[in-house]
């Protein structure tokens, strides 16, 4: 069971001066999850080798078994500072792929096309994607084989849109997830903010939040 993990190279949270990236424990927590079931992990990013982590999800309070267990584990740490470079990846040689969030995907996975092309593919080989947060975010562009949204008439979740406002980032994205996935015909849902909240249709799989991460990867180890 081979499962790539891709993250942002993105490191600027638009013009505020502010720094963002990946949320780590939307990282760590399905990271060890697929790890614990025995899978074989590549982890990618758009530039290839350490990825930004966004501060905020360095606090105190966002910290959680996961993190704790990332941040004394040496060679999860080797992994994460050595990223493939996407483009560099071949996408036939994975079982799954599961985008972690944060703000960054918004900027530069949500736009990349060999992340586009990724998972069109890996959705046409008939192998599983999951994205948490804001990485559904990152589907925004991506089409079934007849041209149409792939989210068109699909079960989704993600970051929503009072989840944003309460952080105080509506203006600073460049879109919001819940409105982008509800403009491409995604059938949107989500659960109270900041409790976990995944949906499965089909092989896509997508969370709503960091709380969300772990319940999300499990969603996709189960279509395994």
């Amino acid at each position: 069971m081979k499962i790539l993990m891709v993250l942002t190279s993105h490191d600027k949270l638009g013009d505020t001066g502010h720094k963002t990236g990946f949320w780590l424990e939307e990282f760590a927590a399905p990271y060890y999850t697929f790890l614990d079931a025995g899978a074989q992990l590549t982890v990618a990013s758009v530039a290839g080798g350490q990825p930004p982590l966004d501060p905020k999800s360095d606090d105190p309070e966002a910290q959680t078994e996961f993190t704790q267990r990332f941040k004394d584990d040496l060679q999860a740490q080797q992994v994460l500072a050595n990223t493939v470079a996407l483009a560099d990846v071949d996408g036939s040689e994975f079982d799954a792929v599961f985008y972690p969030g944060g703000h960054g995907p918004l900027w530069d996975l949500s736009e990349n096309a060999d992340s586009i092309k990724l998972i069109e593919q890996t959705l046409a080989d008939h192998r599983p994607v999951a994205a948490v947060c804001h990485a559904p975010g990152v589907l925004r562009h991506v089409k079934n084989s007849d041209g149409t949204a792939l989210v068109k008439g699909k079960k989704v979740t993600g970051f929503s849109n009072s989840e944003e406002d309460a952080v105080g980032l509506t203006d600073i994205v460049p879109f919001l997830v819940e409105d982008e996935l509800k403009a491409n015909g995604g059938n949107y849902s989500k659960g109270d903010d900041w409790s976990s909240y995944v949906l499965t249709d089909g092989l896509l799989v997508t969370g709503q939040n960091p709380s969300s991460s772990v319940e999300c990867a499990n969603a996709l180890l189960k279509l395994l």
